[in-house]
């Protein structure tokens, strides 16, 4: 199998499987307690917590604090949510876990459109708002926004600034102007079923989970000290190796661009994490493609909106058309993509490609 659908999720880091392991609490492990308990075991679990946020924290701005969640999602809800905003406005293409939630709060919020290269007008209308969203880097298409213009935009109006950067962390700098950063471990070589929300000193969320009070007061829950550890050794390793990852993602990225040149890209040539292919070839079959291509993971859009059988909201945005949008395909890559996988890939899509005579 050639995987090749990094931004659904990424392969676990064997440094941060290592950092979990004494943690996962087995018969044979010390590593068992609740880090909520005032005992020894319970204090060097929460010690072990401290570290891994004190790790996630390091990839984000200074001036802020880390909340664990149990994911992305979590985290953006308890943004737009315990933020109190009743004014939103949300770009055309960010995730379902802002977009539904802000439509939750007020179904007329406001949408900014993106150009067809998939970017916000830095100019965009933010007035009479208390919260804005745009993520950092889009998980289909793999744009990344103007963030800072659209922060300083936003602060200029009064309002509180939101950025996914779930495709973002430790890949490119953080959103430094951001009031509040969402994101997720499994997104950078860490373990599923933890994220993490940074929220920027003075900022004040109400909870949307009671009970115990944990996670300072704004997230009750017992911490799992393996998912954190995890969480936070794949967060050192992606800041250690952000330029290592990025060169390599580079030289990947220009190969199958050749390999594939004959198709249109989706998404800015230029203000894009490269990590993210999302092309199309007019015509294409994408279903038989899939199927065709079995031992080959890649994907026609988000994991999350798979097999709803409508066209990509990212990719309408852009101005495309229904058949545009559904002949179109989305490569991932990263830091555990070999050279090779690439190019056996790619050969083979376009070759599965021609066979459908397109």
């Amino acid at each position: 199998m050639i995987y090749l659908d990094y931004q659904a999720t990424t392969p676990l880091a064997h440094e941060a499987w290592d950092a979990m392991l004494p943690w996962l609490g087995g018969p044979e492990a010390a590593g068992f307690a609740n880090p909520h308990s005032p005992h020894r075991p319970g204090r060097a679990a929460a010690a072990a917590v401290e570290v891994a946020r004190e790790q996630v924290a390091g990839l984000l701005p200074p001036g802020g604090r880390v909340i664990f969640t149990g994911s992305a999602t979590e985290a953006l809800n308890l943004a737009i949510l315990g933020s109190g905003a009743k004014r939103l406005a949300v770009s055309a293409i960010e995730h379902a876990a802002v977009l539904d939630t802000a439509r939750w709060v007020q179904p007329d919020a406001r949408i900014l459109p993106v150009d067809r290269d998939g970017l916000v007008d830095g100019a965009a209308d933010l007035k009479g708002l208390d919260l804005v969203a745009v993520m950092q880097v889009n998980n289909e298409i793999g744009t990344v926004q103007p963030i800072e213009v659209l922060a300083a935009a936003a602060h200029r109006e009064g309002a509180l600034f939101l950025c996914d950067a779930v495709q973002g962390a430790g890949k490119i700098a953080p959103p430094a102007s951001a009031d509040m950063i969402a994101l997720s471990a499994h997104k950078l070589y860490g373990p599923k079923g933890i994220g993490a929300l940074w929220v920027r000193d003075g900022i004040a969320l109400t909870p949307l989970i009671h009970g115990g009070g944990q996670e300072q007061g704004l997230r009750s829950g017992t911490l799992s000290p393996a998912l954190c550890a995890g969480f936070g050794a794949a967060a050192l390793l992606a800041r250690d190796r952000a330029e290592a990852d990025a060169a390599h993602i580079d030289t990947l990225w220009h190969r199958a661009r050749e390999l594939l040149s004959r198709w249109t890209l989706n998404g800015s040539p230029d203000r894009r994490w490269r990590g993210n292919l999302n092309i199309r070839l007019d015509g294409l079959d994408i279903a038989r493609l899939m199927s065709d291509l079995r031992d080959i993971a890649f994907s026609a859009g988000s994991a999350c909106a798979s097999g709803s059988g409508r066209p990509s909201h990212v990719l309408t945005a852009l101005g495309l058309n229904r058949k545009e949008a559904k002949s179109s395909v989305r490569l991932g890559f990263g830091r555990y993509s070999s050279y090779r996988e690439i190019e056996d890939a790619c050969a083979r899509i376009e070759a599965a490609a021609a066979a459908q005579g397109v």
